[in-house]
């Protein structure tokens, strides 16, 4: 008997996807209980094929884990009409038999038992109109990242060999110091392919630094980010890098229900157990963005220095606790008062009450 024989029209169907670079496990669950699992190729339009050649007009309903893959499977999903949600791997539940007896199947299959009893929410994924926006901040991280390490590579290298750099260049990387690098400065051995070398890789990754930070000029003076921008650099120790990646990331602040809900995807909520008539609460929970929230943390510092009620604020903090600990205290008000901000869409006000 055919399987779209045993189900009734515009049934809900539940599909598990376990993906992987090479293959997909996947699981199709019915509310009575049929279930159908298969090995497919790593392809959303081949399973958008299967489903409505062995489901027709029926429900679909699609989970798969956050990772490696991103969120393409997701837009191609749900592009279709295919109700789909990226589920963090954390919170799909599991039994310790499932973790000693783990298999592509089994976990398919618990991914589509757990979405048809309701036990998963997904994570929030982005539009597609802000993918660019957020890769390229990321990326000209990235090549700032990379440009310093070969920097230090460079040092490094003179280091070992015995060099020593002289006086005016020893804590400011400039144009004068490159070009005694490559004119002057000599290695141990007869050749100096090797810092050649390096500096050259130094070269292209600047010009490929100032080239993401055109980039992201043009980016920010759009209509889209020069106001938001604006707002978000009225609030006390937010610069122009930190509100660049805070847009970019965050996307929509209105998305968040709560300040709790901010302050929990920036990784500031600390970690908590209850258990009889002990209450303990420990470091900040290690979901969130984490380059966001030690962003966040930095703006913090800075805003304390600056802002005389974030001063006075961390002051009374720090008689109850450490500095550091304290800091995340001004940290959360401040990501606080961020949200209120770009939610209410008013710059920073320092005579208004914001929420704590």
């Amino acid at each position: 008997m055919r399987s779209n024989e045993k189900i009734v029209r515009r049934q809900k169907i539940f599909v598990g996807i376990d993906v992987h670079s090479k293959n997909w496990d996947v699981t199709c669950v019915t509310h009575k209980g049929y279930c159908r699992s298969f090995n497919q190729q790593p392809s959303a339009d081949a399973l958008i094929v299967f489903l409505r050649r062995e489901f027709p007009d029926a429900e679909y309903h699609a989970v798969y884990e956050s990772g490696f893959t991103g969120f393409s499977t997701y837009y191609a999903l749900t592009a279709v009409g295919i109700h789909t949600i990226v589920a963090n791997a954390a919170d799909v539940p599991t039994t310790q038999k499932e973790q000693l007896l783990k298999t592509d199947r089994r976990d398919s299959k618990k991914l589509a038992e757990s979405l048809r009893s309701g036990d998963l929410v997904g994570i929030h994924v982005r539009a597609v109109d802000d993918l660019d926006d957020r890769s390229l901040v990321r990326i000209r991280k990235t090549f700032k990242r990379e440009e310093s390490a070969t920097k230090v590579r460079i040092r490094h290298l003179l280091h070992t060999n015995g060099v020593e750099i002289p006086g005016q260049y020893s804590h400011r990387w400039t144009l004068a110091f490159a070009k005694w690098l490559r004119d002057d400065a000599r290695l141990l051995g007869p050749n100096r392919n090797s810092l050649l070398m390096l500096l050259d890789h130094l070269e292209v990754l600047h010009k490929e630094v100032l080239a993401a930070g055109r980039a992201v000029r043009r980016m920010i003076r759009s209509e889209k980010y020069a106001g938001p921008l604006r707002r978000l650099m009225t609030a006390p120790g937010i610069g122009i890098n930190f509100a660049v990646v805070l847009l970019t990331e965050i996307g929509d602040f209105n998305r968040f229900p709560n300040e709790r809900g901010f302050a929990c995807a920036l990784g500031l909520i600390p970690t908590c157990h209850d258990s009889g008539e002990t209450v303990s609460h420990g470091e900040k929970i290690f979901r969130g963005n984490r380059m966001i929230g030690a962003m966040m943390i930095e703006a913090a510092w800075r805003a304390v220095a600056k802002d005389a009620a974030f001063n006075a604020y961390h002051h009374r903090c720090c008689q109850r606790m450490k500095s550091t600990a304290a800091i995340v205290k001004v940290a959360r008000r401040l990501s606080n008062i961020i949200l209120s901000m770009m939610k209410n869409q008013r710059d920073y006000d320092p005579d208004k009450t914001y929420p704590r």
